[in-house]
């Protein structure tokens, strides 16, 4: 059966949650629907991921077409669940000056439309040498300037990079963070999490002891939930996709040793915490 389109849907798909039914909502904070892998069935992704309780995607972009796209996406689904964010970013791995100008013009005019400036940020797996590492830090730079002008969250990525990522966030003051996916220490990730940002937590924890490690060592308060569609889904050789928002659920719940509507309600009020208004919620969610 296809899933409701309206504001009614229940949140029933990631377990029984009558008494918290009004104080949490699952929302995917890091996908790419813009992807190719979602071009052929995206209208069929989505309805898979209500029926799992998804309410809501933060689709980030790559790039100024990828943004352009994502705005359009958005505009199409209106009113409808999950609700597709917006996001504005340049991916590290394409990191070039008259690229990112072009992202933050296009930021700058659709303010009002954008949920987050991202995805942008650090990835030294790509950028082997000083010269191309100083691009990356000079962008990201950049963009933190412009989340602080815009006041929009920023969703950032650091593949190999962890440290200097954080590093970088504090020393030039950005306050609204999402580290998703994040690929380094927990001791490196603790400064962030005293600077009030927030990791997001993917499908792929089932199979990476780091993640698990990492999850572990951070407090509830400092965890949001992604999946970072199409990949690093719970079976590397597979598509990832939105609905499987409830493994990221799961893998937190049993790595804390707490319940799932513990962990639901913490993360929708860190989701509201780094989002503000709740645009992703259903109608009557949360107040």
């Amino acid at each position: 059966m296809a899933a409701p389109e309206n504001n009614d849907a229940s949140l029933d798909g990631f377990g029984s949650r009558e008494g918290a039914r009004r104080r949490t909502f699952l929302v995917d904070t890091h996908a790419h629907l813009c992807d190719p892998a979602f071009v052929s069935d995206l209208p069929e992704v989505m309805n898979r991921a209500l029926q799992a309780g998804v309410t809501g995607v933060v689709s980030v972009s790559e790039g100024i077409e990828d943004s352009r796209r994502t705005l359009e996406l958005a505009g199409a689904r209106e009113g409808r669940l999950p609700r597709i964010l917006p996001a504005a970013g340049l991916a590290p791995s394409g990191a070039d000056p008259a690229r990112a100008e072009e992202v933050i013009a296009l930021a700058r005019r659709e303010r009002n439309r954008l949920v987050a400036i991202g995805e942008v940020g650090l990835d030294f797996w790509v950028a082997k040498d000083e010269y191309a590492r100083d691009v990356q830090r000079e962008l990201l730079s950049a963009f933190v300037d412009l989340s602080l002008e815009l006041d929009l969250p920023l969703n950032v990525h650091s593949r190999s990079a962890g440290k200097k990522t954080v590093e970088l966030l504090l020393r030039r003051g950005a306050k609204k963070v999402q580290l998703h996916a994040f690929d380094g220490r927990a001791s490196a990730a603790l400064p962030a999490v005293e600077a009030g940002y927030f990791f997001s937590v993917p499908p792929s924890t089932v199979r990476s002891e780091q993640k698990r490690k990492l999850v572990r060592n951070l407090p509830l308060r400092a965890l949001l939930l992604e999946t970072d569609s199409p990949v690093l889904g719970p079976l590397a050789q597979e598509r990832n996709e939105p609905a499987n928002l409830v493994i990221s659920l799961e893998a937190v719940a049993k790595v804390k040793g707490v319940s799932l509507e513990e962990v639901a309600e913490a993360v929708s009020h860190n989701t509201l915490a780094l989002y503000g208004a709740p645009r992703f919620a259903p109608a009557g969610t949360v107040t």
